[in-house]
């Protein structure tokens, strides 16, 4: 039985847990996770606010390898230059003293009253012009402690009533932000990538460019779409009842996978940010696979909150197995790849994907001589649709993998 992590815990007294989190496994935490008290629509906080420093000393205790942040997690909303500069340079002196580094950054468009209609797609152009300013500062804020990585979520960044914004303004004004900030990045020498969050609602009854598709299709309308990729979230992507796994395999295949939030999410409920796989395991089992299949080198970021029932002991056992439950989920897929009944079934799919009809395939491109011996070639309908899959079967294996019996 494993034992239960205490905010002093140091991964060396694991030493035959093989499910302990290292640095080198690239786990990062924004500091609004872990740092959130507990507030909701309905209820106060319940837990004290904690400072960054602390959040990086208690992490890094736990094996994470860094933090990220929005502007405002760091230097609260109206600090003075002093106040921010005394704030970066403790954060600094905690990262230098752990080791722990600034990945990510963010900028908070959302919390403040002057953004409750919209901060890039705002109906107020004075509105727009501070939320460029507000995010020039914070990637430069980013820059300074080393992000290479720049989130883009659109909180506010819809409506709730289609009469008040034509939505081809909405997205004219959302490229031209981004296009503006990509040349402040380029200008300031910077090198930086950006990614898109989608989300379908929440805190808008409707946001812009909903879903990992959505901002993929933008991204090309872009000025400098090399620059520019996406930051999927599990929860946003189940909100919209959609395969979470299949939007980061279509970022992965694009080469725009630039970062990703892990939580969990029930489907059908608002944005819970549960943490990592402690909803649908099946579906995080194939996104952990996803990711180490295609060996996708970036940060396995969590983006959840600990339940509003916990203590600060409770916070860090949050941390702690979300980090844990992705690398047990790694093991299962070794497992998977190794199960000799999966491997054949497998195999044999290879075998049906590699074959080549008339002299063609397996995979297709034009030209005279292949398109005129498709056109000419007799297909024996029948056979094939006699011949199954299975499926049914390589399913049940699979599950038999998560639930430890294989």
């Amino acid at each position: 039985m494993s034992q239960r992590p205490t905010n002093s815990t140091s991964p060396s007294r694991y030493p035959n847990d093989r499910f302990v989190p290292r640095p080198e496994d690239h786990f990062t935490f924004g500091l609004w996770t872990v740092g959130n008290p507990g507030r909701d629509p309905f209820g106060l906080a319940v837990r004290e606010v904690m400072s960054s420093v602390k959040i990086v000393r208690e992490l890094a205790k736990l094996g994470a390898y860094g933090v990220n942040l929005h502007d405002e997690d760091l230097i609260p909303f109206g600090s003075s230059t002093a106040e921010r500069d005394k704030i970066v340079r403790d954060f600094k002196g905690a990262l230098a003293e752990t080791g722990m580094k600034v990945p990510m950054a963010t900028t908070n468009l959302f919390s403040q009253p002057v953004f409750r209609e919209g901060a890039f797609t705002s109906n107020d152009a004075a509105v727009r012009a501070l939320a460029l300013q507000k995010t020039m500062r914070s990637i430069d804020l980013g820059v300074e402690l080393g992000a290479s990585v720049y989130v883009f979520w659109g909180g506010r960044e819809g409506l709730e009533t289609n009469a008040c914004k034509d939505p081809r303004d909405a997205v004219k004004r959302f490229r031209e932000a981004i296009n503006f900030l990509c040349e402040y990045s380029r200008d300031s020498g910077y090198d930086l990538k950006f990614a898109l969050e989608a989300k379908p609602n929440e805190p808008r009854g409707d946001i812009f460019l909903p879903t990992t598709g959505h901002m993929l299709a933008f991204i090309y309308t872009l000025e400098h779409p090399e620059m520019v990729g996406v930051n999927p979230e599990v929860a946003h992507e189940q909100m919209s009842g959609l395969d979470f796994s299949h939007a980061v395999g279509q970022a992965i295949e694009a080469g725009k996978l630039f970062h990703i939030d892990l939580n969990g999410q029930k489907p059908g409920r608002y944005d819970q940010d549960l943490r990592f796989a402690s909803e649908d395991q099946k579906g995080a089992f194939f996104l952990v696979k996803l990711l180490e299949d295609s060996r996708w080198d970036g940060m396995r970021h969590f983006d959840s909150h600990p339940y509003r029932t916990e203590d600060e002991q409770g916070v860090w056992d949050f941390a702690y197995y979300s980090m844990r439950s992705y690398l047990i989920l790694k093991d299962k897929v070794a497992r998977f790849h190794a199960d000799p009944e999966i491997k054949q079934i497998l195999a044999t799919l290879e075998k049906r994907s590699t074959t080549q009809v008339a002299g063609v395939g397996p995979t297709f491109k034009y030209d005279k001589k292949s398109a005129a011996a498709l056109k000419a070639h007799t297909f024996d309908t029948t056979a094939m649709a006699s011949v199954g899959y299975e499926y049914e079967r390589l399913d049940q294996l699979t599950t038999e993998v998560l639930l430890g019996v294989r």
